[in-house]
């Protein structure tokens, strides 16, 4: 599921509320070690396109 999660993620990085909301799902869906890596693959996807940060508010809570 986590390489599906990242693959969506990818595709979807165009547009800060598609990714928003995708990244919302994820945290439903995933298990807490995979979240662990979502915030990693979260911050280089950031590193690429710095609109996405407005997303780590759902990886704080």
């Amino acid at each position: 599921m986590f390489e599906y999660t990242k693959t969506i993620l990818n595709k979807v990085s165009f547009d800060v509320n598609l990714f928003c909301r995708e990244v919302e799902k994820a945290l439903e869906r995933l298990l807490p070690y995979e979240i662990q890596e979502l915030k990693i693959y979260i911050e280089s996807l950031i590193q690429k396109n710095p609109d996405l940060d407005q997303c780590l508010i759902y990886l704080k809570a």
